[in-house]
């Protein structure tokens, strides 16, 4: 059975990219699932003057164990001005540390949310460009605009033609498992 590593890229308690991810996890269920929450990897602000001083934080490489231990990457991404999460890029930057590859060369299923029409377009178009250069091998990818009008935890994605959309890409995903 393959392993997927989830997560959404936020550290809200209340993150609708948590919600998000959580729902694409649920739908992969000929998989084995690690569903992870960023904080409960609470490691300093990444400088090169700490890893040079203390090392690298056990929770960051307890992060890259699961990087190396997984099949596959979904992240649902939270958009903070346009950009990655701090805590999303400061484990980022940690594991980029650790090995020659970060995502060490995974398939991964992007998502995003926000409550706007944009659905998180902003930080997904920088996901899409800069992780490849980290080794991440990008099978699907998938932006549920306006969270609050097309999400319901009961129902999932409302939205029919969303809701297509999303299972076209999490179909890709599974199928480039070979599953």
């Amino acid at each position: 059975m393959k392993k997927i590593l989830a997560f959404g890229a936020s550290n809200s308690t209340k993150s609708i990219n948590k919600q998000l991810a959580r729902y694409a996890a649920d739908q992969l269920t000929d998989f084995e699932i690690t569903f992870i929450d960023l904080n409960d990897f609470d490691i300093p602000i990444y400088s090169i003057d700490r890893e040079n001083d203390t090392g690298f934080p056990p929770h960051a490489v307890h992060f890259d164990q699961l990087v190396r231990t997984s099949d596959g990457i979904l992240i649902s991404f939270a958009e903070h001005n346009g950009n990655f999460s701090t805590a999303f890029k400061n484990i980022f930057d940690w594991k980029s540390r650790l090995g020659s590859s970060t995502w060490e060369g995974r398939k991964m299923f992007l998502l995003s949310t926000s409550p706007g029409q944009r659905g998180g377009a902003g930080v997904m178009e920088i996901a899409l460009k800069t992780l490849p250069y980290n080794g991440g091998n990008i099978v699907a990818h998938f932006s549920l605009p306006s969270f609050y009008d097309n999400f319901s935890a009961v129902e999932g994605i409302k939205n029919e033609e969303l809701k297509a959309a999303f299972t076209e890409q999490l179909n890709l995903f599974k199928g480039s498992f070979g599953e």
